[in-house]
């Protein structure tokens, strides 16, 4: 089996070549070309899909989770659709895109609810199934973790200008090169109080910026950091700042929902084993 890193194969071609059983990870495959090729039982994740057309292609159990910006599927363009279906399923989904500063204070509160009803699900479930991982995403507790992260970076660091806000504990996103200064710590095993101390502090930071929010400052621009990091050091809207954290917050309990429910599906089976 061969091993390929740090390479340049640009320009490559592969013409009657198996790649069966391959993993692909932090690579560019920019301007590619598939070309009467077959494409079976793949996973795509955290992957970027910019500028992509597929012609004459017969696609069947497609199963896309991600954020669909424009999509085009036999010249109509179904994303509007997807979104309108999601809001319907999902009361509450929409209010996370609001214009004004009390939109998002409602949006806040909404989140604080809903959070809390998931916490105490989560609760429920003996601690170690906490750190579990279901079909490879983050366990519940890693979830939380990375949303101290998300906030840090959209509010403390690039709302209020604090260069290095991070805490040893928060988690980036898992494919996010690794860069001075921010944690990474795929082994610590925090536990749930632990966990909901760090992320609660971080939520008490966007409830008092939301407070004093008015509709002025929401309309300004972010006075870029200095040093690097994440976000970069630029200037961005305030607006989509906000926003960000609110999507984070709205999707990752979502995930977590759904991942929950597994892990309470296995507990009953395991429970009906040991009757």
């Amino acid at each position: 089996m061969a091993d390929f890193a740090d390479q340049d194969l640009g320009g490559s071609r592969f013409e009657r070549v198996d790649l069966t059983n391959t993993r692909f990870e932090r690579v560019h495959l920019e301007h590619v070309e598939l070309i009467d090729s077959e494409m079976y039982d793949m996973t795509i994740r955290g992957t970027d899909l910019i500028g992509v057309r597929m012609h004459g292609v017969e696609i069947v159990d497609l199963d896309i989770v991600g954020e669909v910006i424009k999509l085009t599927v036999n010249g109509v363009e179904v994303a509007p659709y997807v979104e309108a279906e999601l809001d319907r399923r999902h009361p509450g989904r929409a209010q996370m895109r609001p214009d004004d500063a009390d939109g998002f204070r409602e949006a806040w509160v909404l989140l604080d609810r809903l959070w809390g009803e998931t916490v105490e699900r989560a609760r429920r479930l003996d601690p170690a199934q906490l750190h579990e991982s279901v079909d490879g995403e983050w366990s519940f507790i890693e979830t939380l973790r990375h949303l101290a992260f998300a906030t840090d970076a959209w509010l403390t660091r690039a709302i209020l200008g604090n260069p290095s806000p991070w805490h040893p504990l928060e988690l980036p996103w898992d494919q996010m090169p690794d860069t001075p200064g921010i944690p990474r710590d795929r082994e610590a095993r925090p536990s749930l109080d632990e966990a909901l101390e760090l992320r609660e502090g971080r939520r008490d930071a966007v409830l008092r910026y939301l407070d004093d929010l008015t509709d002025e400052a929401l309309a300004a621009d972010t006075v870029p950091v200095e040093g690097g990091g994440w976000p970069p050091p630029q200037s961005f809207p305030v607006k989509q700042c906000l926003r960000i954290i609110l999507n984070e917050e709205w999707e990752h309990r979502l995930y977590a929902e759904r991942d929950l429910a597994v892990l309470e599906a296995k507990s009953r089976e395991a429970q009906a084993k040991s009757d």
